[in-house]
């Protein structure tokens, strides 16, 4: 049976009139999905997870707990609530482990449920019944032959039975189902089908992208999630941009840029990988002579051979190159760009400025 690690916040469990409560559950479960991402809602104020990953991870069930604590102590000062945490094999007791601010030794749960009272199973026909016969607590209720209980208490009693004798792990009507629907309803909205989402499209993966994006930008601000988009302008690097998802700016600068005229526009198709940082390379042709960009944007010789550190590539074919005067109204910047293909088949787009060639990109 699989160990669980069981949250309790009794200040959580019932919901004022405003919603409180729940607001504040959902950011424990944010929190606690930083570090433990398979945590999942029980009922109000109640989370469990699987113990195993985590305590690998963390060096130990005991530091697991102690980092739940770290983690979630301020949440429930500030709530005004205990936070219990246990762990133990099945969610039963799990539950009853984190109720008593225990972990339970592998293997022992059996023992642990034993003692404690017939009420625990919060059935309170059951309890009546077992109470008038002297079954007073869990153990002396699993000592009874499972066909008299299924005789005399019905499947549900017999299904109870199960649970403390450590033949299912869940007891029915521990979950309630409703908290899945309520957290939902306090996610942030997702964007409108004009706001393109994380991945672009519109399936359930899509969508558990876009909530997790909204919670990372509310804990660590807007520009802590950035997608690609679409932008304008001469050389490939220009082309698109980083821009916080969900920014409502980012549309009325891509029209913008898109009316504008582009001339001296590298033509499709552009580089599959642009560097961001581009490395000198050195231009040379037949004789070794180093080949430029004239002031009248032409080159000097026929590119023979690209050095870029102590690699050489000869040209077989080239493109260009297309020369760039911006920004004349303040300080003058001149560029050319250059297709270069090799004999291996290797595409590159070259930059010069400033008397040096730069790799912009590669066609791959």
């Amino acid at each position: 049976m699989e160990r669980l690690v069981a949250l309790w916040c009794p200040g959580f469990s019932n919901e004022g009139p405003r919603g409180e409560e729940v607001r504040a559950f959902a950011e424990l479960l944010d929190s606690v999905r930083e570090r433990c991402p398979f945590v999942e809602p029980v009922r109000r104020g109640v989370a469990v997870f699987p113990a195993r990953a985590p305590s690998r991870f963390f060096g130990g069930e005991d530091a697991v707990i102690a980092m739940l604590r770290d983690d979630l102590g301020a949440l429930c000062e500030n709530q005004e609530t205990a936070l219990h945490v246990g762990i133990s094999e099945g969610l039963f007791s799990a539950l009853c482990a984190a109720r008593r601010d225990v972990i339970i030794p592998p293997g022992e749960f059996l023992a642990f449920l034993r003692p404690l009272p017939i009420t625990t199973l919060r059935r309170s026909e059951l309890a009546v019944l077992c109470q008038r016969l002297g079954l007073h607590t869990l153990g002396r209720f699993a000592d009874l032959p499972y066909e008299r209980v299924l005789e005399r208490f019905g499947s549900d009693g017999a299904h109870c039975h199960q649970v403390v004798n450590g033949r299912e792990g869940e007891l029915l009507g521990i979950r309630d189902p409703s908290i899945h629907q309520r957290l939902r309803s306090l996610e942030e909205a997702i964007p409108p089908p004009a706001q393109p989402t994380f991945f672009g499209g519109t399936s359930f993966a899509d969508e558990r992208a876009t909530r997790a994006a909204l919670r990372l930008q509310r804990r660590f601000g807007s520009a802590s999630v950035q997608v690609a988009r679409e932008a304008y302008g001469h050389d490939p690097n220009e082309q698109a941009v980083l821009v916080p998802f969900g920014s409502q700016g980012e549309e009325r600068v891509t029209v913008a840029q898109r009316m504008a005229p582009w001339p001296g526009r590298i033509p499709s198709p552009s580089p599959t990988v642009v560097l961001s940082a581009p490395p000198p390379v050195c231009l040379v042709d037949k004789a070794g002579t180093p080949v430029w960009v004239s002031v009248d944007g032409l080159l000097t010789g026929e590119p023979e051979r690209v050095v870029l550190g102590d690699k050489a590539k000869t040209i077989v074919a080239w493109a260009g190159p297309w020369p760039l005067a911006t920004r004349w109204w303040e300080k003058r910047r001149f560029r050319a760009r250059l297709q270069v293909l090799s004999d291996k088949g290797e595409g590159a787009l070259l930059g010069f400025e400033h008397g040096q060639w730069w790799l912009l990109g590669r066609y791959d």
